[in-house]
Parts: structure tokens; C-alpha cells; sequence
């Protein structure tokens, strides 16, 4: 029985200054969510904040959702409406990014900017901005 822990552990990934030897520039995945949301062209940003998907293995942690809704309501700029989608489902979160993946990599526009090792090997970063403009 883990009891004050299992709120503790799962702190770290919204307050990573807490962790002994981890480096101060470590951000916590609300500070992640809007330093990545911000290198966006300015344009995009109203529906990435707009469309915030809490999946994978991390979001199954007990009260994942309600805190990142908690510390993304307090770093969102006022000027944007934060809305979060979370599933019910364990399983939809657990595997749902596997499967979003496994959709987009099925349609054939975005087959089109799939990039071989051997490109990547070629080009580079500059094969990437080639292929995906």
C-alpha cells in the first residue's frame, strides 16, 4: 500500500524542481503544453488550446486529467479558451495515441511526408522541411 506516495510520484511530471539532481530547466507537462502551444504560428494556437487530448500511459494515473485541467487553466493565456478531452476509458486513454497514430499514418496526404532512414541519413532536418513545409 502506497498511500501519500502515489500523489507524490506522479507530482514530479507538473513539478519536476522537486526531484533531487533533476536539472532546474525541466519542465513540468503544463509548462511543456504551453512553451509548445507558443512556438506554434499564432494563428494555430486558439484550437491547440482548443483541442487539448489527454492520452497514453500517464494519463491513467488517478486524478492525471483534473490536475493538468488545474495547472493548464493557470498557464493558458486569458485570451484563449482551454478546452481538455479526456476519455472515461482506461483503455481509450491508454491506447490512444497508438491508435490517432495508426489513423494518420494510414491516410495516403500523409504518406506522402513519410521520410526513409536513408532520406533522413541524406537530408537531414532539411529533408524534413522539404517533405513537410
Amino acid at each position: 500500500d502506497f498511500g501519500a506516495e502515489r500523489f507524490r510520484i506522479p507530482e514530479a511530471l507538473f513539478d519536476p524542481s522537486g526531484i533531487r539532481g533533476v536539472s532546474s530547466t525541466m519542465l513540468g507537462i503544463g509548462h511543456v503544453v504551453t512553451t509548445s502551444v507558443g512556438m506554434c504560428d499564432v494563428d494555430l494556437r486558439p484550437s491547440l488550446y482548443g483541442n487539448v487530448i489527454v492520452t497514453g500511459g500517464n494519463s491513467l494515473l488517478q486524478g492525471f486529467s483534473e490536475r493538468l485541467t488545474r495547472d493548464l487553466s493557470v498557464k493558458t493565456p486569458s485570451s484563449m479558451k482551454l478546452k481538455i478531452v479526456s476519455s472515461n476509458s482506461p483503455a481509450e486513454r491508454k491506447y490512444g495515441a497508438w491508435i490517432g497514430g495508426s489513423i494518420l499514418g494510414s491516410l495516403g496526404t500523409f504518406q506522402q511526408m513519410w521520410i526513409s532512414k536513408q532520406e533522413y541519413e541524406e537530408g537531414g532536418k532539411n529533408q524534413v522541411e522539404r517533405k513537410c513545409p
